[in-house]
């Protein structure tokens, strides 16, 4: 008698482990091998999903284009290749294709590859902050050159908005040359708006040597719109109006000045474990005769060991007025190792 309780004792708890797991791993996706994983669904962005297993210590990562149905009770932030901005659960009819509940409560269907974004609402603080760091080093015996490259980001996304910071910063020294010596930061704040448009405030700070710039500080406010959204890559444009302070380390007067700008910012993701980021900004002033500046970027980016990449970029500032005559243009190539969460 005792045995048949303690086997039903033993029945019981292992139903209800059964049954808390089923509850936990509320999320399944069948893709176009026919394969079915179960488990719970983080994010989607840049084309990779996210996914949480128990039979695996780290999170699994797939391709988006891989995913052919997807089955979930959860409520997810998701945004459209159209710019529409939503929160809704995710459920299959057929192969390739999703019904979600739109902005006004409707059922709809859309395909699965029109979904661009989505993160799970329930995730934590944690969960939506995104990192990363960059080091590059370099020493020559013959004439005791050193050179250093140091970068990092952090940014943070909710539901409507996301903040980014960013710090670079690039020295070289050797002997009988004076110290080069480059520094940039910078921070943004991006609110979504319907279709794929947003408003970008922005302040950066910018230091160099081979412009004789001590420091120039630039407060931005702009309107954009992502022109491309998909699964493989985003461009957008945007345009504002910006305040301009810079102080020199010669003999150049103080400066300030407003002036309007224009940009586009471009990202290629979905090109192996390669990727792209791109922008250019061009800033005619608005109270300085005939000045114009411009800043362009160009990052590549190879992940060779799960989040440990190899970078390599391009940083270019041109003024047509700078503080030393013959030096309007400055310019960074560089090499790094990072790692980023």
């Amino acid at each position: 008698m005792m045995k048949k309780r303690i086997q039903l004792l033993l029945t019981s708890v292992f139903f209800l482990f059964f049954l808390v797991d089923i509850q936990a791993q509320r999320d399944s996706m069948i893709l176009s091998n026919g394969d079915i994983i179960v488990g719970e669904i983080k994010s989607m962005d840049k084309g990779v999903l996210i996914i949480e297993t128990d039979y695996s210590d780290d999170d699994f990562t797939l391709k988006w284009v891989e995913v052919k149905e997807v089955y979930s009770q959860t409520r997810f932030l998701i945004t459209l290749d159209d710019g529409r901005r939503m929160n809704s659960i995710l459920t299959t009819t057929k192969s390739g294709t999703l019904v979600i509940e739109n902005e006004i409560g409707e059922l709809e269907e859309i395909k699965i590859l029109d979904l661009v974004y989505l993160q799970e609402l329930e995730n934590k603080f944690w969960s939506r902050v995104s990192t990363s760091a960059d080091l590059g080093a370099s020493y020559n015996k013959a004439n005791h050159l050193k050179q250093i490259n140091i970068s990092s980001t952090l940014g943070y996304l909710s539901d409507a908005w996301g903040v980014d910071f960013y710090f670079k910063y690039n020295g070289s020294s050797q002997d009988s040359v004076s110290a080069t010596i480059r520094t940039e930061a910078g921070g943004n704040y991006r609110y979504f708006l319907k279709q794929d448009w947003y408003i970008l405030p922005e302040a950066t700070f910018l230091s160099n040597t081979e412009q004789a710039l001590k420091a120039r500080i630039t407060a931005k406010f702009g309107v954009g719109r992502y022109m491309t959204h998909t699964n493989q890559s985003y461009w957008g444009l945007i345009g504002g109006v910006s305040y301009n302070e810079e102080n020199f380390t010669n003999a150049t007067p103080h400066r300030n000045s407003f002036e309007a700008y224009a940009g586009s910012e471009l990202n290629l993701f979905d090109t192996g474990d390669l990727s792209l980021f791109s922008t250019l900004y061009i800033y005619p002033s608005m109270t300085e005769k005939g000045r114009v500046r411009t800043d362009f970027k160009f990052d590549i980016k190879y992940e060779f060991y799960n989040d440990f990449y190899v970078k390599g970029n391009v940083d270019f500032n041109y003024d047509n007025q700078p503080a030393v005559v013959g030096n309007e243009s400055d310019y960074v190539l560089g090499f790094s190792i990072g790692w980023e969460l």
